[in-house]
C-alpha cells in the first residue's frame, strides 16, 4: 500500500513548545512544534497507552502524561530504552499547512 501526504492542520493551530492530536485517515497523528519545526508521531505510548497528544514536549522529546515516558521525536525511541518506540511519520509544510505521511 502507498502511502500519501495528507493535510492534518496549519501550523497555527500547534503553538511552539507544544503538541496536539489530530485525526488523519483513520488514525490518530500528533503534532509537535519544536521552534517552528514540526515533528509527527503515533498517539499512544507503548506503555499502557498514555495519550502522547497530552505530553509535555521538552526540546525534541515528549514525555507521556501517564507514567512519564519519555521518546525522541526524531528516532521515536524510548529514552531510557531504545527498544520501545513510537510511529514517527515524515512532515511537510506547505505554506501554512501541515502534511503527513500516512
Amino acid at each position: 500500500m502507498m502511502s500519501e501526504m495528507l493535510k492534518v492542520a496549519t501550523a497555527s493551530e500547534v503553538e511552539a513548545g507544544a503538541c496536539k492530536a489530530f485525526e488523519a485517515d483513520g488514525k490518530t497523528i500528533v503534532l509537535y512544534n519544536v521552534d517552528g519545526e514540526f515533528f509527527a508521531t503515533s498517539s499512544k505510548c507503548p506503555h499502557q497507552g498514555g495519550p502522547l497528544g497530552d505530553g509535555l514536549v521538552d526540546g525534541k522529546t515528549v514525555t507521556c502524561p501517564w507514567h512519564a515516558w519519555q521518546f525522541d521525536l526524531v528516532t521515536g525511541e524510548a529514552i531510557f530504552d531504545p527498544g520501545f518506540k513510537i510511529d514517527c511519520f515524515k512532515v511537510e509544510l506547505r505554506g501554512d499547512d501541515i502534511l503527513v505521511e500516512v
